[in-house]
């Protein structure tokens, strides 16, 4: 009788966001004023929309 051999895993490495560098949040400037925009000089974060917020690179 042949010996049983047990299933091996595969690890799984997790890839980087290219854009948010494993972070999930990007910052990003923004405009103010009502007619004439202007860039203000403070940043805004949002939540990268390459990845949804996980940090990993997608598939």
């Amino acid at each position: 009788m042949a010996a049983k051999k047990t299933a091996t895993r595969k690890t799984v490495t997790k890839k980087r966001c290219p854009d948010c560098k494993d972070a999930g949040q990007t910052s990003e400037n923004f405009q103010v004023g009502a007619r004439k925009k202007h860039d203000s000089p403070h940043k805004q974060e949002a939540l990268c929309l390459t990845c949804w917020g996980s940090g990993e690179a997608p598939a």
